[in-house]
């Protein structure tokens, strides 16, 4: 046979842990990274356009007789990046050009896609550019001053030192974030662990039950933990269950052959004597229809223990849906016209009290073996000139049947063990009038395979009452 591969609680919990872990320290790291690159780009454009407008305050107009636009250089301010020089070229409002750095880049397309801001690559560097237009020149003393000339400035700088900025603060964020995730995952394995011991020690206290210790002994953590609560339980409920079971099935066979062995005794002794000496016809005649007798209590107990065994049979492999309808009240009656003569030879009566004749499912024989029981039981206990009562009724969706005797009563001690298996409310009783103690057992097991109940109660003097309830039929 194939083993199944077995797969760890643990394990698997910690790695659904840590990989979600792993994907958020993911996605904030990515997050951060955008951000500081937006918020870097977003200061380097202000810079940017600051440089820009301080270099378009250094134009001013000439002195000479017919003056023009001129560039003042010695007040531009220092490059944002001390590596690589920044770069501005200035044109007038015809287009002219004032003034342009010596490392200008070149033949630059205005406003591409119709942006202010754009880079570009020179140099074997990327630059941002802005160019702004119609800027005031802020030199009021030319001739155009009541006409407000404009300039048009374009600027670019280097983007090498932001865009390292950016991987500093992607790199110092990625190593932050997987240290954490380091700690995160301890604290996780650490914690899986120690919530999943109870568990441990409760599979390893489950692994201790034998048929000798049916206790679980479960941890107090196993019954402190909400989710280990109903399983521990189960579990004890399960346990005692089967327990139960066992005892009784122990019982069962220990009863059964505690049973046996007297009939085997009793027809080895028979026998036995058979043979001891030579016999006459008829005095083996005699020894053989004594054997005979106690062969037909053999039979007669084993009968009772195989139909036994087909009740409780039927918890597991019986479904009610297949099963015909059977009318109560009509099983009743022919269970009672068949016991008339017993009961007839006690003098005592039978009365049927049928109210309704309510419709049940299950086979007509294991219907008819309860009544049977039922009512050998209650004409057993019956004095003489007693009677027995046998209702028929239904309410709230079930259908009930009362065997009442009008026998000495059942004390409240014995009433609790009346249905178990081999048990006689009376220990003197000879096997002739008692029976095996099995009867009450069967009709037990019959009622609850078909989902039903069967109870009694008695009080000694009054006689005792069995009823049983079965669902109606669907």
């Amino acid at each position: 046979m194939n083993s199944m591969r077995t797969r760890s609680i643990t394990r698997r919990l910690i790695v659904s842990v840590v990989l979600t872990q792993l994907v958020l320290t993911a996605a904030v790291v990515a997050l951060a990274t955008y951000l500081t690159k937006s918020q870097l780009r977003t200061s380097f454009d202000a810079a940017l356009h600051g440089r820009a407008m301080a270099v378009a305050a250094l134009v001013r107009f000439s002195e000479d007789e017919k003056p023009r636009l001129i560039f003042d250089s010695r007040l531009v301010p220092p490059p944002l990046d001390g590596e690589h020089p920044d770069q501005y070229e200035i044109l007038g409002p015809d287009g002219h050009l004032i003034v342009r750095s010596a490392g200008w880049l070149g033949d630059v397309v205005p406003n591409p896609d119709g942006r202010s801001y754009w880079t570009e690559q020179a140099h074997g560097h990327e630059f941002r550019v802005v160019r702004l237009q119609n800027i005031p020149v802020l030199d009021q003393e030319g001739p155009d001053a009541t006409n407000s000339s404009t300039i048009t400035v374009s600027y670019a700088a280097s983007t090498e030192e932001p865009r390292e900025r950016a991987w500093a603060v992607g790199i110092f964020t990625c190593l932050g974030s997987f240290l954490l995730l380091g700690i995160a995952t301890a604290t996780t394995v650490w914690a899986v662990r120690r919530g999943l011991s109870p568990l441990s020690q409760l599979a390893d206290r489950a692994g201790m039950v034998t048929p000798k210790d049916w206790a679980l002994h479960a941890p107090d953590e196993a019954h402190a933990t909400a989710e280990l609560a109903p399983l521990t339980r189960a579990m004890d409920s399960m346990l005692a269950t089967l327990q139960q079971a066992f005892t009784s099935q122990r019982d069962f066979v220990a009863n059964a052959a505690h049973e046996l062995k007297t009939p085997i005794a009793v027809l080895k002794s028979t026998l036995q004597l058979a043979l001891q000496r030579p016999r006459t016809a008829d005095e083996y005649r005699v020894q053989l229809r004594d054997a005979l007798d106690d062969v037909e209590r053999l039979e007669t107990l084993s009968h009772s223990m195989l139909r036994l065994a087909r009740a409780e049979q039927l918890h597991t492999t019986k479904r009610r849906d297949d099963c015909p309808i059977v009318d109560l009240a009509a099983s009743c009656e022919e269970s009672a016209e068949r016991w008339r003569a017993v009961a007839a030879a006690k003098s005592v009566k039978i009365r049927l009290r049928f109210s309704s004749s309510p419709k049940v499912r299950a086979e007509p024989e294991d219907i008819e073996l309860v009544c049977n029981n039922l009512l050998d039981n209650a004409i057993r206990y019956s004095p003489n000139g007693g009677e027995v009562i046998v209702s028929v009724s239904q309410g709230n969706g079930e259908a009930r049947i009362e065997v009442h005797d009008s026998g000495p009563g059942i004390s409240s001690a014995e009433l609790q063990n009346i249905f178990e298996r081999f048990h006689r409310g009376d220990a003197s009783r000879s096997r002739e009038t008692g029976g095996y103690g099995l009867g009450l057992a069967i009709a037990k097991a019959m009622i609850e395979a078909y989902g039903g109940t069967i109870a009694a109660k008695s009080s000694e003097g009054n006689g005792t009452t069995f009823g049983v309830c079965l669902p109606f039929a669907a």
